[in-house]
């Protein structure tokens, strides 16, 4: 296995999104970025530790590419809006690739520029490309969020979208559950 670390927004949307994919063996949320050790929700949400909510993905390379995961990451948030995604306002919320080495920075790189050069949208990307420094793994009733709560609102208004638009849009790298 290998993994891929995204933050674009709340990690319980995220973590929906990328659950569905074939090749994705297990997606963790968490946090990265900041400059606090073993932060908590709560301080995360505070904007003050740095970190953004993130999410971990553990993906067989063979089924799915890094490639196919930063294309559905770019299609389940908007890499446009700094600090914000949805009703998310805050640092926190910002859109980032945390790279695992040298190949996923110069991927994500040139990801980005061709999007930027495609025009695929309107503004200018703002999504930051960092290496991993550490990965902090979110509280126990944040995992599997959506999947055990599909019926809360904030899940069924915003996370159960972009479950929707990778099952329809990547139907073929999907699982059905």
């Amino acid at each position: 296995m290998e993994r891929a670390t995204f933050g674009g927004g709340c990690f319980w949307c995220i973590e929906a999104a990328f659950d569905v994919l074939d090749g994705v063996d297990r997606v963790t949320s968490g946090y990265a970025g900041g400059h606090v050790d073993e932060p908590t929700y709560r301080a995360v949400c505070s904007g003050e530790t740095g970190h953004a909510e993130v999410v971990e993905v553990a993906y067989d390379p063979e089924t799915v590419g890094y490639d196919e995961l930063l294309e559905v990451f770019f299609t389940i948030h908007d890499p446009t809006t700094r600090n914000r995604q949805g009703p998310d306002v805050g640092s926190q919320y910002r859109s980032a690739i945390f790279t695992h080495d040298e190949d996923q920075q110069a991927t994500a790189e040139a990801f980005v520029e061709a999007l930027e050069e495609e025009g695929v949208y309107d503004d200018p990307i703002v999504t930051e490309i960092e290496p991993l420094e550490t990965f902090y793994e979110a509280e126990e009733y944040h995992q599997d969020y959506f999947a055990k709560n599909p019926e809360q609102a904030y899940c069924a208004m915003y996370a159960a979208p972009k479950v929707e638009k990778v099952r329809e849009r990547f139907a073929v790298r999907s699982t059905s559950d």
